[in-house]
């Protein structure tokens, strides 16, 4: 933990323009800190990401509220080690092959992520230091996350669910001195414990993050152009286990995130906790008749069960948001949170736009919206939940292969809709292990593309069936991101839904 006073005249830089970037410089400038700002672009967007950032600088002076430190930001030259440099805090999608960072190793300069600075301003000046409560995994950490925090907050704690879901660490750490510091919130104050999601990347550059407790809740290749190999990418992962206290939990349906606890080292006492789909066994949490029960956090493991909730309080309760289900209830369980408050907790949950959404039912045909759905582990677990399917799917594959994503979901499939740049490689997939099941392919990827997938899925759906977008691919060939993908979906579906009335 740190003072205020320790970083008064020292020497950072911070590595990017934008949603990190800017917060840490903020915060590094308002505990006095010399910051230099490094950022690989110097286009427009840039330009004036500096200028409001350089303005904000002025106005504090000249208001005489300035710390003593100052900023400076340096556009298109993010590869150069700036002279006197004394740490580094990088955004999280910086890769760690970058010409800064070698000549940072070389130099000896420590390289953190903002969620290390988080986690290193605990507690400043006095301030209550939280614990965390932390989450990872290739799919489902904002859900999980977001069921933790509504578990917590049912059990009477002041909470929020923060980091990798888009509410900045060092806004929850720091309160009004990160609003002081530039924080575009002030909400945030002292809390019980805080619900932290964190991806590969923020994993990678938080080499001291020690959490209270911890979950993966699984593991699959995505972003191994990143990590540069799967290896890499799950020893990352694997950080989230580091130093943790009161339990590691794991999936027991996934032998890797067993393989990360086994591998981890933690503080004596701490325990590995399951969480499983089928009827539990001692120090697993898991399902029985409907029921969500524990056999962890009793006092006889071997003969005794404490029901938390029923399956019909998940929402919605496919198989993969159970177990997210079981993961949150792990961790509050770890915390010392009563029974009654995940079930209120559960109940009490509302998830996130594009995350197996229903649009509407046309017809007698669902329309469910999985935009969120970028990678094949994701497409997997949605097309799980439904039968039969009429599948839209495609984009931008990110390098995946999807002949065990098609293996696994052939005998679902109705029929499927292909876009995307990538739509050959899942019409392959296709072809190979479902030969029987009509495909239709567009060969296009303007945004319009997916009212033209609506209205063919709609042809090639029956009443009883589920439309299903759950892309397998990421959205930026066609889309911003896939808030604007499920969003076209949505379009479309309720187009098709006034077009039949």
């Amino acid at each position: 933990m740190s003072t205020g006073a320790q970083w008064r005249g020292r020497r950072v830089t911070v590595a990017g323009l934008g949603v990190s970037g800017i917060p840490a410089a903020k915060v590094l400038y308002g505990l006095g800190a010399v910051v230099t700002v490094v950022n690989d672009g110097d286009d427009e967007r840039s330009r004036a990401q500096a200028s409001e950032l350089e303005q904000w600088v002025a106005a504090r002076e000249a208001a005489g509220d300035g710390p003593g430190g100052s900023i400076t930001v340096r556009l298109g030259d993010g590869a150069t080690l700036p002279v006197g440099t004394e740490l580094i805090v990088t955004a999280p999608g910086w890769q760690p092959e970058k010409p800064l960072f070698l000549a940072a190793a070389e130099a000896g300069v420590d390289i953190w992520g903002d969620v290390e600075l988080a986690w290193r301003l605990r507690g400043l000046n006095g301030r209550k230091a939280a614990p965390w409560l932390a989450v990872t995994g290739t799919n489902g950490k904002t859900t999980t996350v977001r069921m933790l925090a509504a578990i917590l907050e049912a059990a009477g704690l002041r909470t929020a669910a923060v980091g990798n879901i888009g509410v900045s660490l060092l806004d929850a750490v720091l309160g009004d001195e990160a609003a002081e510091g530039g924080s575009e919130s002030g909400e945030y104050g002292d809390y019980d414990v805080l619900a932290v999601e964190l991806s590969s990347y923020q994993l990678h550059w938080a080499p001291s993050v020690r959490a209270h407790s911890a979950a993966v809740l699984n593991l699959a290749p995505d972003h191994i152009d990143w990590h540069g190999s799967m290896a890499a990418y799950a020893a990352d992962k694997g950080r989230i286990y580091e130093g943790n206290t009161v339990a590691c939990v794991y999936n027991a349906a996934d032998a890797a995130t067993e393989d990360l606890v086994r591998g981890a080292d933690v503080e004596e006492g701490c325990r590995a906790i399951g969480f499983t789909l089928g009827t539990p066994g001692p120090s697993q949490l898991g399902v029985v008749d409907g029921i969500l029960v524990d056999r962890a956090f009793v006092e006889n493991r071997q003969q005794q069960a404490q029901e938390l909730a029923e399956v019909a309080d998940v929402n919605p309760p496919a198989p993969h948001n159970i177990a997210n289900a079981l993961a949150a209830a792990a961790l509050a369980r770890a915390f010392g949170v009563p029974a009654a408050a995940v079930r209120d907790g559960l109940r009490a949950f509302r998830p996130d736009p594009h995350r197996i959404e229903k649009v509407a039912d046309v017809e007698g045909v669902a329309y469910v919206d999985d935009s969120k759905a970028t990678n094949t582990h994701a497409a997997e677990a949605s097309l799980a939940a439904y039968d039969p399917i009429v599948w839209i799917a495609g984009g931008l594959a990110k390098g995946a292969t999807f002949d065990e994503l098609v293996a696994a979901s052939a005998p679902r499939l109705r029929g499927a809709v292909l876009m995307g740049a990538d739509r050959a490689l899942i019409l392959e997939a296709l072809r190979r292990h479902a030969p029987d099941v009509p495909v239709v392919t567009l060969d296009r990827t303007d945004t319009g593309a997916m009212a033209a997938a609506v209205q063919e899925a709609a042809r090639l759906a029956r009443p009883g069936d589920t439309v299903l977008l759950a892309p397998a691919c990421a959205s930026m060939d066609m889309f911003v991101n896939y808030n604007k993908r499920g969003e076209a979906f949505a379009d479309a579906v309720r187009a098709l839904a006034a077009q039949r009335a």
